[in-house]
């Protein structure tokens, strides 16, 4: 936003009260959109981790309480062992190959 403000790329339009600015404009729109798929793998294999569908994410679309519901499933711990996305992501390999467990 800081760098929109500089080069004076910011949107604005006429509520009925005089032009408004938005404060944002193209510089942070391409970064918005170039963060939105990696975030959305990181929240689905978070959800993966704890054995929740990543389709779990569109309950933060439900108002208020979808958003903490998300929070309370993406910071509760891993399943232990494995599931049916994968092992658990906690097990780091040994250097004899054995799973070390944190």
């Amino acid at each position: 936003m800081i760098i929109d403000r500089v080069l004076g790329t910011t949107y604005s339009f006429d509520a009925g009260f005089g032009e408004q600015d938005l404060g944002y404009g193209y510089v942070y729109t391409l970064y918005a959109l170039a963060v939105l798929i990696p975030g959305l793998a990181a929240g689905v294999r978070r959800l993966h981790d704890v054995g929740k569908s990543g389709w779990m994410l569109l309950v933060a679309l439900i108002p208020l309480i979808g958003a903490i519901w998300l929070i309370v499933l993406l910071v509760k711990d891993s399943q232990p062992g494995e599931n049916k996305w994968g092992p658990n992501p906690k097990g780091v390999p040994s250097i004899d190959g054995d799973l070390l467990k944190m």
